[in-house]
């Protein structure tokens, strides 16, 4: 995707005929619900747009930076214009959108309105984010320390490690299996499967021995496990100490 998202604006005074002089045919979307599944988001977007005009691509992406955001593309701007006027607000998934003006056309765009100079403009852009990269402060600052050691004779540092990400719990994907922290040290294994079995197909509760305050609960499949995480989520279970409930890691 091509498009790059723009500020967000407090408000579009657009019609269909005299579309602002800012508007694109890309929607640039944002304060998206990030629990729901990608594709169940974009088959979501794309049937409350299609209603406006065709939809020539609907970009969302799993990576955390990208979450809760998407591109909605239009053939024109003045399509995209009269969707963000009556769209921009509306509650997707218990979430008010927050939608703006994409700052640059989509990929989908230019090959539907200029397919024929497609793989240029293609090219064009790489080559365009090759140049930011290349041009980055903080690229640009190590490459002048590593010429400066250079030309003092000592040998180039190497280069830092990129470090790991890991993905935070609240995202991990649904499984079978709870991870339950933050739990009273006095807790007992009898307190949780009392607990946890007000909600069907659960299979055990794992106390750790070394660890009180965690703990693991496995149902027989994952919408029980579930429906378990949700309700039982932040619950208060000596009247006091929230316990915190996410997916286990596989």
């Amino acid at each position: 995707m091509s498009a790059e998202p723009s500020a967000p604006m407090e408000g579009v005074d657009a019609t269909p005929s005299a579309p602002p002089v800012e508007a694109s045919e890309t929607l640039y979307i944002q304060n998206l619900n990030e629990k729901i599944k990608i594709d169940a988001l974009k088959a979501s977007l794309r049937g409350l747009f299609k209603n406006y005009g065709t939809v020539l691509d609907v970009v969302a992406h799993r990576n955390l930076r990208m979450r809760g955001q998407a591109f909605v593309s239009f053939e024109s701007s003045e399509i995209a214009s009269k969707a963000l006027k009556e769209v921009k607000g509306f509650p997707l998934y218990s979430k008010p959108m927050q939608i703006s003006f994409a700052k640059t056309r989509s990929d989908a765009v230019v090959q539907k309105l200029n397919e024929g100079h497609f793989e240029d403009y293609k090219k064009e852009r790489l080559e365009r984010k090759r140049k930011a990269r290349w041009n980055n402060p903080h690229r640009q600052k190590a490459r002048a320390k590593r010429a400066a050691a250079e030309a003092d004779g000592a040998a180039p540092a190497p280069a830092p490690k990129r470090p790991a990400v890991k993905m935070p719990d609240e995202y991990l994907p649904p499984n079978k299996i709870l991870f339950l922290q933050n739990l009273p040290q006095d807790v007992t294994q009898a307190a949780l499967m009392e607990l946890f079995s007000q909600y069907p197909n659960l299979l055990e509760v794992r106390m750790i021995p070394t660890k009180k305050d965690i703990a693991f609960v496995e149902y027989t499949d994952e919408g029980s496990a579930g429906v378990a995480k949700d309700a039982l989520h932040n619950y208060k279970l000596d009247g006091e100490q929230k316990i915190k409930i996410t997916f286990a890691r596989k």
